[in-house]
């Protein structure tokens, strides 16, 4: 198994890098954190997960380690291929995973295109007690409220007539310190461009 590269960057994509080791381009589908840590000048050392199938040999690449477990654990769950998987550690850090999953919050995967209601539900249930084996990168005091900020700006985002994916999709960029109404203005301000 190929656990890490470490090279430069000889492009960098939506979702994709070439990483250049040892005169060999290596292309990896990559988390957008680590397509941003990609696109820095120098070498850079990106984590790695090699999905091997029938047809194919395919290498993902990821910003830190709690974000290969998370997909790991995605593709362990039941409907969850490495696309999805992959679109859902792009989308939320590995602590939102693990707060939604806590919380039951199925409308956080629903949010990810791909991600049906049985999908998002089986995730929730089948990594329940798994989740809290990832790293934590965050006060495990401020998590609760947290959770429940995201979801009471979504729900209010819901209530303004945007779809949960539209609403989860507004949030992504939104600061998680602000309050629940500046979270509201911040993402209705960053739809509305």
């Amino acid at each position: 198994m190929i656990a890490s590269l470490r090279g430069r960057p000889a492009q960098v994509g939506p979702g994709t890098v070439v990483l250049e080791v040892g005169g060999v381009g290596y292309q990896l589908a990559a988390t957008t954190s680590a397509c941003r840590r990609a696109s820095a000048d120098g070498e850079v050392t990106l984590i790695t997960h090699l999905h091997v199938r029938e047809d194919a040999l395919q290498l993902f690449g990821f910003a830190d380690t709690a974000e290969r477990d998370l997909f790991e654990m995605l593709l362990g769950v039941s409907g969850v291929g490495p696309k999805a998987a992959l679109a859902i550690v792009s989308g939320y850090a590995p602590d939102q995973v693990r707060r939604a999953v806590a919380a039951g919050d199925h409308a956080l995967f629903t949010s990810i295109t791909g991600i049906g209601r049985k999908t998002a539900e089986r995730i929730v249930i089948d990594l329940k007690d798994k989740v809290d084996a990832l790293p934590r990168q965050a006060a495990v005091s401020g998590a609760p409220a947290e959770t429940d900020d995201h979801t009471a700006a979504r729900d209010a985002l819901v209530g303004l007539g945007m779809s949960v994916q539209e609403a989860e999709s507004a949030l992504r960029g939104v600061d998680g310190e602000l309050p629940v109404s500046e979270r509201v203005r911040a993402a209705l301000a960053g739809s509305a461009t």
